[in-house]
């Protein structure tokens, strides 16, 4: 059975549990492939439970839940998903330790705990990288637009910026509503490879890119970051967008509304796109995250990846 806990209302673990941190956990397919992987990880007695806290939540929420899960003695760790840079803002005080990706980026998505103390990761800057070299061959010298400037895009334009090294895009776009957000990931960027073009668009609210993405060039890569049509419905584009030929689509979510995916692939053919879905993206930051609390040398590639990666699709 999926629980699913609030901030309100939770209670110390049973047994040895991992936690889900986001909004709405107990429609993740998470649950169905941890399942999966308890018996090729050596985890059958551990329990994964889901806290949904609400977009925008006040800070007592964040540090209620940090709180608890350092102070639990069988509350391992948890993956925290749209809440990292709010979580990040609101708790570091809390947190014995974060690590170099966590402290630059200003974002955690994976707290490990034990005996009282509590330390915060940012993963996401590996697990967007594996992801987006298993979808683009070869980046190198590509024009990319990251459609959003939440904590998952300012991971994958760090490692554009200071780890991609030979295979960093030329040209990298970002778009926002928010002022502010958009230039802490630009400025993070620029801090960077300085061989990197970085071209920040702050967009009126109810305002779509379908401007940017049609003027791309060929071969480009369009990233859906903003969280439309999973946390909040809609799409960063209009049905009316045509991508850039021969070009790559990727959404970063793998359930929801995905109203960017429908569109990419209703463009599929007449624009030669590659498009695809979150669910690599899934996958790597879970295993990432479960490598991280439970420290089990979970490699990234080979058999042994692949077979956690087919137990996963399963049970898609």
């Amino acid at each position: 059975m999926t629980l699913v806990l609030s901030p309100g209302a939770l209670r110390a673990a049973t047994v040895p549990t991992m936690y889900f941190v986001g909004v709405t956990t107990g429609s993740s397919a998470i649950h169905r492939v941890f399942e999966a992987w308890r018996p090729l990880l050596g985890l059958e007695d551990v329990a994964l439970t889901g806290i949904d806290v609400p977009v925008g939540a006040p800070a007592e929420a964040y540090r209620e839940v940090v709180s608890f899960l350092a102070a639990d003695p069988r509350s391992r760790g948890a993956l925290v998903t749209t809440h990292k840079i709010d979580l990040f803002t609101t708790c570091r005080d809390l947190l014995a330790e974060v690590d170099d990706d966590a402290a630059r980026l200003g974002e955690i998505s994976a707290l490990v705990a034990g005996d009282g103390w509590i330390r915060g990761h940012a993963l996401d800057t590996i697990t967007s990288a594996l992801a987006l070299e298993a979808i683009v061959p070869r980046l190198a010298g590509r024009t990319v637009a990251v459609l959003g400037a939440g904590g998952a895009a300012l991971a994958l334009c760090d490692w554009f910026a200071h780890r991609a090294g030979t295979a960093a895009p030329a040209c990298v776009h970002v778009t926002d509503v928010d002022a502010a957000r958009l230039d802490a990931v630009v400025a993070a960027g620029r801090a960077g490879d300085p061989a990197i073009e970085w071209c920040p668009h702050l967009l009126e609210r109810g305002t779509v890119s379908d401007e940017l993405v049609a003027t791309l060039p060929p071969g480009s890569v369009v990233v859906n970051a903003t969280g439309m049509g999973k946390d909040r419905p809609g799409s960063p584009v209009s049905d009316d967008v045509v991508f850039p030929h021969g070009g790559y689509a990727w959404e970063f979510n793998y359930r929801g509304e995905l109203d960017f995916l429908r569109q990419a692939r209703s463009r599929a053919e007449a624009d030669a796109l590659v498009v695809e879905d979150g669910w690599r993206y899934f996958v790597h930051g879970w295993t990432r995250a479960i490598d991280a609390v439970f420290d089990l040398g979970i490699p990234t590639s080979g058999p042994a990846f692949d077979r956690l990666d087919e137990a996963a699709r399963a049970v898609r």
